[in-house]
């Protein structure tokens, strides 16, 4: 073979390389991740998305995750709606609700139209060894506490989606400062450093910036381990509509809105599976010439 097909595609912003290793062999290495991944001489992209044939008797297809730095990542929510519309659009299977097998567990995907899709990521882990953060939990059911020396006092919380979580609340009410600073103007990026250098998560963490704006509405930005700031999270605006129930007495379901658009997340509360959907867009399709960027 002398060409590996990929789609270029998004979920609210999201970006992905997608590729289908069903009907197609290859492999990556993490150095040409990282060259595929640069946005001015490569691909572009905040992940690299794998569908391979399923592992195990259950699943439809496994579905593999890489981070623009090559890393692997076990999970991606905007990812495994544009993995289940590449595998509709492909016709790779007919069925309209899949189970992929992912580096961290199973999730369900379940299409809506052929441009919106549900992702069930199963129940969150909540406690702090499910995101590996060497501390205790509050006592009464309430926040952490993050001191940011550059602008105070915050409550946060966590959660474990596949992947670890650390969600900032910015205006509630365990916040140091009477106003909190401009969600959309903040430099989330050092603030994110300055929270992980600060706070041991032993495998590293997706920090979440959260500001409430109803009982069903959420402004979010995320800063993803192994990527930086993505214009949308699917994973980070589940952790958050958890984090907002837990502690801000947010609805069941919540409309987060991210830079890259909105997401619909519902949460029923400890033990329920997370339920998000959202749109998933196919932009352009390509062909990688092997094997000058492809490692066999």
């Amino acid at each position: 073979m002398d060409l590996l097909h990929f789609s270029k595609m998004h979920g609210i912003g999201n970006d992905f390389m997608v590729v289908d290793l069903v009907t197609q062999a290859g492999s990556f290495s993490a150095e040409t991740i990282a060259r595929l991944a640069d946005r001015n001489t490569g691909v572009g992209f905040d992940q690299l998305l794998l569908i391979q044939p399923p592992s195990s008797p259950e699943a439809d297809f496994d579905y593999r995750i890489f981070n623009c730095d090559g890393s692997e990542s076990a999970q991606c929510g905007n990812g495994a709606r544009c993995v289940a519309k590449y595998i509709y659009d492909k016709r790779l299977s007919p069925k309209p609700s899949l189970l992929l097998r992912t580096q961290s567990g199973q999730l369900r995907t379940r299409r809506l139209s052929s441009a919106a899709f549900e992702v069930n990521l199963g129940p969150p882990g909540l406690s702090p060894d499910a995101v590996d953060f060497a501390a205790e939990a509050p006592p009464d059911g309430a926040a952490f506490t993050a001191h940011l020396d550059s602008k105070g006092t915050y409550p946060f919380g966590i959660a474990d989606l596949g992947n670890p979580h650390a969600v900032i609340m910015l205006n509630h009410p365990g916040t140091s400062v009477s106003t909190p600073f401009n969600l959309s103007a903040v430099d989330v990026m050092s603030l994110a450093t300055e929270f992980t250098q600060r706070y041991p998560f032993k495998a590293g963490v997706n920090v979440g910036f959260m500001s409430i704006k109803s009982a069903t509405m959420i402004d979010l930005r995320v800063v993803e381990r192994g990527v930086g700031e993505t214009r949308a999270c699917g994973s980070g605006a589940c952790a958050a509509a958890i984090v907002g129930r837990q502690y801000a007495n947010l609805e069941e379901t919540v409309t987060v809105c991210l830079p890259g658009g909105e997401l619909s997340i519902n949460w029923q509360g400890p033990e329920a599976d997370v339920l998000m959907s959202g749109p998933a867009e196919r932009v352009y399709e390509g062909r990688i010439k092997i094997p000058r960027l492809l490692e066999q």
